[in-house]
């Protein structure tokens, strides 16, 4: 006889095994095993919203051979994921397999190491009831929307359309933010930049116009620009004040699931779904050269930026011994969350500071590598000391005007030794020249610079997460799954790195806004996230939730399905410029079952459609004909030729404009920034480094 511990992940079982030893069995549920049933609503809602559960369809032979192994185990614990689903999959296993929910068979593991296994299994506890409602009410709140309003939609917009309590609000933040750019009025205004010279220097500095006769200088029009240089036309430019002093900047707080989605797409250009991804597996478990099995890092789904007194003292261990002490804060750093509901997890950090991104790297892919380094880089970063900088900041005065001038240097790198700022946030060192009071300066130029105010950017994935986390909407778990629903249900599509609404989500929200306003109303989100959060707490009765939200949605649906009896409502089409060649009329975008596509306008006269194809620069390298831009299946782009299969040419690297110098072929891009440019012809092997 054993103890049976189940998991969720197969990935698990080996570090769990070899840390815990003899006496144990390890088997993975492989996550939920049984869930509402897909054919039906599966929740009484006249009867206090009483779900109906079902085994998975494919889960059979996990649930036999858990029962199997149960029936054969002195005890068992349920070590699923430390989060409401996982303590939710806990509750369905216990209930599975009959046991008492007043036994303490519950463990979690923070991080998948020989320490964080050891203290889950010297800590059980029982299954949190608080937390595995607040999971249901979600679910079922989810299953009632879902099933009630999508059915809705496919009989007034199109079929197969689906609607979501969260999802439905992230399509309207992307449609509102569009519409906030379409209306956008840009406003005019000027501003003087004068770059001077001081007598012992040859290199300009730049100076920007502050005030005009001591008000502040507000220049709306050319004609005010033109006046304030026809005024310092032959001025006297001479130093007034100057200011020395130091600043500090202190490093980021380390990773919690929003910010590490938002720097991974910032520096990594990694989707949500793709770091996400990763992280899971780096949590899971790695096998290490010379270490084994172990997890990289603690778990990944965290509102928190709590960090252990374990943690920290290795962390300031490492910094000492590889930094200097120096690098270390005056104090320990402490890091306090916005909302501490749930804070039941640390941050996310490396759970082995000595191992280096550099020495795992030959064990690990490249992208779980980037991933690695950069969670092991912010961590560390967060408990070094503050950048300091040297400042300086002088006013120039002329003719009744007053020019400022600003600079720094870096005295001390601090935390930035390792982790430098990301692109957007970065600052340009700009060393002044020595100024003094008095000091008279020559005007190398002085120009008028137009300016208008610009809309809002478009949501990317990064400030969508980080929208999600302010307003409360979302939580760490559902962030990813979020973004990948709305841009497979096409209601969103990616422009470069932007997320642009498609006619579908443009129409499909308006009618959500005009019917079902609560739905997509952000604060109503908001405060439905927090009710979960109460009923984790013991707050609230989670049926009451439940009770309270369903009078709201059933009134607003019975008066929407009245209200649009008989009517529905149609997605525009999208112009193109191009020509149906079987009839001459113009061709529009759709968008059907499998995606966009050309349709005729003559339709139903003339039926021609055609696939949409993005031509590149480049020639194909082995007939001269396009080069195209295409997805696979999974929707990952590459290119080939457009006679394919005729022609065989394919590959993940980017055509070019640039022309091969030896056989003037087209040439590939390969690889980022650094990468190499590469010819492709038969028998030309050219090859030129971009780095």
């Amino acid at each position: 006889m054993s103890d049976l511990i189940i998991v969720e992940s197969p990935s698990k079982i080996h570090t769990v095994k070899r840390t815990l030893g003899k006496g144990y069995n390890v088997v993975a549920c492989v996550g939920h095993v049984r869930d509402l049933p897909k054919s039906k609503l599966g929740v009484d809602i006249e009867h206090g919203f009483e779900p109906t559960y079902v085994d998975i369809k494919g889960k059979e032979n996990i649930i036999k051979d858990i029962k199997k192994l149960a029936k054969s185990s002195d005890h068992v614990y349920f070590a699923t994921d430390p989060d409401r689903e996982g303590e939710a999959i806990s509750w369905h296993l216990a209930t599975i397999l009959g046991l008492d929910l007043n036994d303490k068979n519950r463990i979690t593991f923070n991080e998948i190491t020989k320490t964080g296994v050891e203290a889950g299994i010297a800590a059980p506890r029982c299954i949190d009831m608080n937390t595995v409602n607040a999971q249901q009410a979600r679910r079922i709140l989810d299953r009632i929307v879902g099933y009630k309003l999508s059915p809705f939609l496919w009989k007034k917009v199109r079929r197969g359309l689906s609607a979501g309590r969260v999802q439905s609000v992230a399509v309207r933040m992307i449609v509102d933010r569009e519409e906030e750019i379409k209306s956008f009025v840009p406003v005019e205004s000027w501003s003087i930049d004068a770059k001077l010279l001081t007598s012992a220097s040859k290199k300009a500095f730049l100076a920007k116009l502050a005030t005009v006769d001591d008000k502040k200088a507000e220049l709306k029009t050319k004609a005010d620009a033109d006046a304030i240089l026809q005024r310092l036309d032959g001025a006297d430019f001479v130093v007034s004040s100057v200011r020395n002093g130091q600043r500090s900047k202190a490093p980021a707080a380390p990773f919690s699931t929003s910010t590490l989605l938002q720097d991974a797409s910032q520096r990594l250009n990694f989707n949500s779904r793709r770091t996400m991804s990763i992280a899971q597996e780096l949590y899971e478990g790695i096998d290490i050269e010379g270490i084994g099995a172990v997890g990289l890092i603690t778990y990944m789904r965290t509102d928190s930026l709590r960090i252990s007194d374990e943690a920290k003292n290795a962390a300031s261990e490492f910094i000492s011994k590889t930094y200097g002490e120096e690098y270390l804060p005056s104090k320990p750093r402490v890091y306090k969350s916005k909302d501490n509901i749930q804070d039941a997890h640390e941050a996310i950090r490396p759970t082995m500071i000595d191992l280096t991104p550099e020495k795992a790297k030959a064990s690990l892919t490249t992208d779980q590598f980037k991933l690695y380094r950069l969670i092991w880089s912010r961590f560390l970063a967060s408990q070094m000391a503050d950048c300091v900088l040297n400042t300086t900041n002088a006013a120039i005065a002329a003719e009744g005007c007053v020019f400022k001038a600003s600079g720094f240097s870096v005295k001390f790198d601090g935390f930035t030794a390792l982790y430098e700022e990301s692109k957007e946030d970065s600052e340009q060192s700009s060393i002044l020249p020595s100024l003094a009071k008095g000091d008279a300066l020559k005007v190398a130029s002085l120009d008028g610079v137009q300016h208008f105010t610009q809309p809002p950017a478009r949501y990317t994935e990064a400030t969508l997460i980080k929208a999600f986390k302010e307003y409360g909407i979302a939580r760490p778990s559902t962030y990813a799954a979020t973004i990948t629903t709305i841009l497979q249900r096409s209601y969103v599509e990616r422009d470069a790195r932007q997320l642009k609404p498609t006619s579908l989500g443009e129409v499909t929200t308006q009618l959500m806004k005009e019917h079902f306003k609560d739905i997509v109303d952000v604060k109503f989100t908001a405060e439905m996230e927090t009710s979960l959060d109460k009923i984790e707490l013991g707050q609230v009765e989670w049926r009451d939730t439940m009770d309270s939200f369903y009078k709201g949605f059933d009134k607003a649906l019975k008066d929407a399905e009245q209200s649009l009896e008989g009517k529905r409502v149609k997605i525009p089409d999208e112009a193109t410029d191009q020509v149906c060649e079987i009839c001459g009329k113009p061709m529009v975008i759709k968008l059907g079952k499998y995606g966009k596509f050309l349709a005729c306008t003559g339709f139903p006269e003339c039926t021609n459609t055609k696939k949409i194809v993005t031509e590149t620069p480049g020639k194909c390298p082995y007939c001269g004909k396009k080069v195209l831009q295409k997805k696979t299946q999974k929707g990952k782009k590459y290119f080939g030729c457009e006679d394919n299969p005729t022609c065989g040419f394919m590959t993940w690297d980017t055509p070019t404009a640039e022309i091969c110098p030896n056989c003037s072929s087209t040439l590939f891009k390969k690889g980022g920034a650094k990468g190499k440019l590469i010819c492709y012809k038969k028998d030309c092997g050219y090859e030129k480094d971009l780095g």
